[in-house]
């Protein structure tokens, strides 16, 4: 992780969907809650903009988060984000405390790599398909990772990358894979185009290596 996130939040105690409301309208505050931890869970309020702001970093979602709450920080991660379905308008967030000596599951982003160049795609003339954008992992705060790299260069038209066929950086593991192998759930996979036959795609191939 190569950033550092501070989020400035005050303790709220009124709560209900009308001062909710008053908070987003008249004072530009988003209404949240940390929960987690041997602590009870705090309401509390951050800033419209400064969430946002942040917001515009893809490793915030997957990032240990300083929540400076009254002046006392707190290690948290972001676990749900509320949005208005049609304004650019945050509604409700929700953060978890997190200790740096206990694992913790959370979601992390999945970056896609040589898609275009892949061998399924460029020489076979494949479709990418996808079926997850994220993977659930278990680490420790200190080893969580702003993103995980699954690398396409090498897969074929008609083969699907499953969670275990990804490399997790070290301390790291599926969630979904620690309930057992009927769990390893596909995560990519490059397909025939609609409409076209295995000799359309060997076709493809051989043309390829004629002009080569």
């Amino acid at each position: 992780m190569s950033e550092d996130f501070i989020l400035n939040a005050e303790g709220r105690d009124d709560l209900g969907k009308g001062a909710s409301r008053r908070l987003r309208r008249l004072a530009g505050l988003v209404p949240g809650i940390v929960y987690g931890g041997r602590k009870n869970p705090v309401n509390i309020t951050v800033s419209h903009k400064e969430l946002t702001k942040h917001l515009e970093s893809e490793a915030f979602f997957s990032h240990i988060i300083s929540l400076v709450i009254d002046g006392k920080a707190e290690d948290v991660i972001l676990k749900d984000l509320q949005r208005h379905p049609a304004k650019a308008q945050l509604i409700h967030a929700d953060f978890m405390r997190v200790s740096k000596t206990k694992k913790l599951n959370t979601s992390v982003p999945l970056h896609f790599l040589n898609e275009e160049t892949s061998v399924g795609v460029k020489t076979q003339g494949g479709n990418i398909v996808h079926n997850m954008v994220q993977l659930e992992v278990s680490c420790l705060p200190a080893d969580l990772p702003e993103f995980i790299e699954v690398d396409l260069a090498k897969v074929e038209l008609g083969q699907v990358v499953h969670i275990s066929d990804i490399k997790l950086p070290k301390g790291v593991t599926s969630v979904a894979l620690s309930h057992g192998e009927d769990h390893d759930l596909p995560v990519v996979a490059i397909n025939k185009p609609k409409g076209a036959t295995a000799d359309d795609a060997e076709d493809a191939e051989e043309g390829e290596a004629d002009s080569e």
